[in-house]
């Protein structure tokens, strides 16, 4: 027991240690966040360019849009088809060798990994939404671009709701990673302090437990926000 208590005061206590998880929690949920917000703007645009080629009325040509259509359709094979990993070390150690700045590398190449799947995500979101509300509003005066705005969109969002709830969840995991790149986050605070204690039980259960935390109440938010959405629709 003793034992027990001594290791958990020198993974946790000892010269402060606590704040390094803290501050690692910290870099953690600002890569995240940040990663995020650049994928789902990311990813509506290219969502919107899909959806937009997919839905042409057959004969008509559109070349811009086309050229458009191929480099998202290419974007998205692409970030799916390779390891974040990859793609974190190719940015990192080819295309921003020159720079110091490994969080904002970090937030970039997690901000377009994640604008691939947020686009298929808001696309099949848009897709499922009856072709006949689309009609509606065209027919009642409204452009396709006041049509999506207005009517098609904010359907989209409540189907898709979930699905971006579990890609924020897989980000918030998926950031570990930047660990090599010598970005301090959770795990990497994790490293540090086992390097120094050599216990490795503590260190690696405890920020276990902190990604549990958080995913916990990353869900129970989605959760709510889901709940007050469908109360909204019965009013």
């Amino acid at each position: 027991m003793e034992k027990i208590q001594h290791n958990f005061y020198q993974s946790f206590i000892e010269g402060g240690r606590w704040q390094m998880y803290l501050k690692g929690v910290g870099v953690t949920l600002e890569i995240a966040v940040f990663a995020l917000i650049i994928g789902i703007v990311l990813g509506i645009l290219v969502a919107l360019v899909r959806t937009s080629s997919d839905q042409r009325r057959p004969g008509t040509h559109n070349a811009p849009l086309s050229v458009l259509n191929v480099i998202c359709k290419i974007y998205v094979t692409v970030i799916r088809g390779t390891p974040v990993m990859v793609q974190l070390l190719i940015m990192y150690s080819v295309i921003f060798m020159q720079s110091r700045n490994s969080i904002g590398v970090a937030v970039l190449t997690f901000g377009i990994n994640s604008g691939a799947y947020v686009s298929e995500i808001i696309r099949s979101g848009i897709m499922s939404v009856d072709p006949g509300q689309m009609e509606a509003a065209r027919s009642l005066g409204l452009g396709y671009r006041q049509a999506m705005q207005h009517v098609v969109i904010p359907q989209a969002i409540k189907n898709i709701l979930p699905a971006l709830g579990n890609e924020l969840i897989t980000l918030l995991k998926d950031t570990s990673i930047v660990t090599v790149i010598g970005v301090r986050d959770l795990t990497k605070a994790a490293q540090l302090i086992q390097g120094k204690t050599y216990q490795a039980l503590f260190p690696y259960f405890g920020i276990a437990a902190i990604y549990l935390v958080l995913v916990m109440i990353i869900a129970k938010l989605i959760g709510n926000l889901e709940r007050r959405m469908r109360a909204s629709d019965r009013r």
